[in-house]
């Protein structure tokens, strides 16, 4: 070989070691955690032209809709969520709702529906400043295959939610889950601006973006949201079920100051039915609403009833001294006391919740009066990056599996049949079940 080839060939290997190289550090989570802060300080101190702060993030808003957030770092004209579905033969405009919240973010929200049995949603953000790319929202068909990402719990623990997230990445590949049930605690401090950025939205953008296209079912955790019920609240990003129930505009004043708060819903995903309940905020309208979906056509015919609430019925790890002289353990009692009777009368088949930073299921009788064969699961999944609980301080006697580190849970729901899959970043199987009808 001559010198000039050898030379070039030397040249061209050591070019590609370079570039490997970069591309593993950029991937490291604490860099990609401390490149979302100077990105974040770029922003904030007006570095930057207008922009886009928070892309897109699809969440679920009943059976037919879909509410959108995005974020920009000044006023951007007059937005429109442009939206379509496969069925349709033309493009439905949708105006959003303007919130300020400082000089630097300015939020935008809109939910656009009702999309019918179309099997393909798009939708964009356009403006005369930037629009969004295309993107495709996959419905399947209510018997076939869902994909259900599950997970809980990422607060304060962004490079510990980046491993987890590329782990998810890695088990999805190309055929990204169908929907996100987000079970909790995405940010340690709700009225935190940061927390937001750092915690949640910039982790889920830098390992794929599937926000953008893969809406979520959101149970409000302890830390999401503002509870004191005020006009001068911090509910920034918490919002995404007002109107579910009723006609009243998203734009009015209870929005606008952030004051609205109202999480409990239900949806359904295939052939399951989820109610989603608040643990942090017991009311009689949450406990008469919970009475009449347990009893609901919807939900008794269903085929696999779900329900999911961030505070665990039965906890069994956490932090001794809250616990104990914080007064820490009373927090979930009205789910055990009021609540867990109720799952059980009327034929729950799976409760998951968060909120305990580890992964435990349980799949127990129902109960006296109840046929030998009629289960009831409960599964806690809140792995997914906050700092974990270790010591325990009960012990119920009832769980099958305890695993204590961080993990995600794959839930795939197809016609008659429920398979749950809990796994570590090591991409190693932590437990796994199939409930069958």
């Amino acid at each position: 070989m001559k010198l000039c080839h050898r030379r070039f060939l030397l040249l061209t290997l050591s070019y590609m070691f370079v570039f490997w190289v970069l591309l593993a550090v950029l991937r490291n989570p604490s860099i990609q955690t401390f490149r979302s802060i100077v990105g974040n300080w770029i922003l904030d101190n007006d570095l930057y032209p207008c922009t886009f702060r928070k892309l897109p993030m699809l969440y679920q808003h009943g059976d037919s809709h879909y509410f959108v957030v995005w974020e920009t770092t000044c006023p951007s004209g007059d937005p429109m969520v442009e939206w379509w579905t496969s069925d349709m033969h033309s493009h439905v405009y949708t105006e959003p709702w303007y919130r300020r919240i400082d000089a630097n973010h300015h939020r935008y929200t809109a939910i656009f529906g009702p999309t019918g049995n179309a099997s393909n949603v798009f939708y964009k953000v356009n403006n005369y400043r930037q629009s969004t790319q295309q993107y495709k929202i996959h419905r399947p068909a209510k018997h076939a295959l869902h994909r259900v990402l599950v997970m809980a719990d990422n607060q304060n623990g962004p490079s510990n939610f980046r491993k987890v997230l590329a782990r998810i990445s890695k088990f999805y590949g190309s055929n990204t889950p169908d929907s996100i049930l987000h079970v909790g605690d995405s940010v340690q401090t709700a009225r935190s601006l940061k927390d937001w950025q750092k915690q949640l939205f910039s982790p889920m953008e830098d390992i794929g973006g599937m926000q953008h296209r893969t809406p979520t079912i959101f149970v409000p955790g302890n830390h999401d949201h503002d509870k004191r019920r005020k006009p001068n609240n911090s509910n920034l990003y918490t919002d995404m079920y007002h109107g579910l129930f009723d006609s009243e505009d998203l734009g009015n004043s209870a929005v606008v100051d952030g004051k609205y708060h109202r999480f409990y819903h239900s949806v359904s995903v295939g052939t399951a039915r989820i109610i989603v309940l608040d643990a942090e905020c017991p009311s009689a309208e949450q406990s008469e609403f919970l009475e009449h979906e347990l009893q609901s056509p919807e939900f008794q015919n269903a085929e696999f009833k779900i329900v999911a609430i961030h505070i665990p019925p039965y906890i069994e790890f956490w932090d001794p001294y809250t616990w104990n002289d914080k007064g820490e353990k009373h927090w979930g009692e009205h789910i055990r006391i009021e609540y867990d009777p109720m799952f059980r009368k009327y034929g729950v088949d799976l409760v998951i919740s968060g909120h305990q930073h580890n992964y435990q299921r349980s799949t127990v009788h129902r109960g006296p009066g109840y046929e030998r064969d009629d289960p009831i699961t409960y599964a806690i999944v809140g792995g997914a990056g906050g700092r974990l609980d270790l010591r325990r301080v009960e012990d119920y006697h009832m769980y099958n599996v305890t695993y204590l580190d961080h993990h995600f849970v794959s839930l795939d729901i197809e016609s008659k049949r429920l398979h749950w899959v809990a796994r570590n970043i090591a991409d190693e199987t932590v437990d796994e079940f199939v409930l069958q009808h």
